[in-house]
């Protein structure tokens, strides 16, 4: 290991060995969520042209951070892992560019729900195909399914308005947040044991 290298955390075998500095994508993400969520309980009365900002800048920070996190994996670039974490990024990309210019909250709410759908199935994926396997694994399976409720919950706010397709958005914001929170301060601290990256 050269001087500029990042350690590395061997979770299991027959795993790709995994960077110890995967808690920084991880924590890039959860202060996205988290002070995305904040915003969502302290607004009272958006505009829905507001609201189209503040979902469009959301999900293009957590495409980022998707991004980011793409970079520091250790997979195959022909691994699934990539499918299942790039084409929900680069939708989240592309709708959050569209929030900032569409500001009907019908499209708001179609859109969002495919884009986090896709990403909580892509997560949920990855976290059951990797149990015991990944760092990542049991945090991508509840960050997975925390994402699914939320895009199937969201189509049944459309009709009251910007306020409570932020709310929704936002309550599964929070929770996604504060579990990444502690995935990554998990990481940070803990992984450089390997039988505690495989537990």
């Amino acid at each position: 290991m050269t001087e500029h290298s990042a350690p590395i955390v061997r979770p299991g075998a027959g795993a790709p060995a995994q960077p110890l500095s995967l808690w920084k994508p991880v924590l890039v993400r959860a202060l996205v969520c988290l002070v995305f969520g904040a915003v969502t309980v302290f607004w009272a009365k958006p505009s829905v042209a507001e609201t189209g900002v503040a979902v469009g800048l959301y999900f293009l920070a957590t495409a980022a951070a998707q991004v980011m996190l793409l970079r520091q994996l250790r997979f195959p670039k022909t691994n699934k892992t990539l499918i299942a974490l790039a084409l929900p990024a680069g939708l989240l990309a592309a709708f959050g560019l569209s929030f900032l210019v569409n500001a009907s909250v019908e499209f708001m709410v179609f859109t969002a729900s495919m884009a986090l759908f896709l990403l909580g199935l892509g997560e949920a994926y990855l976290g059951m195909r990797n149990r015991r396997r990944h760092l990542l694994a049991r945090d991508w399976l509840t960050t997975g399914v925390v994402g699914v409720g939320t895009a199937v919950v969201l189509p049944f706010f459309t009709a009251l308005g910007p306020h409570a397709l932020l709310g929704v958005l936002g309550g599964g914001a929070i929770i996604t947040g504060a579990l990444l929170l502690l995935a990554a301060l998990t990481i940070r601290f803990d992984a450089a044991k390997p039988a505690q990256a495989v537990n």
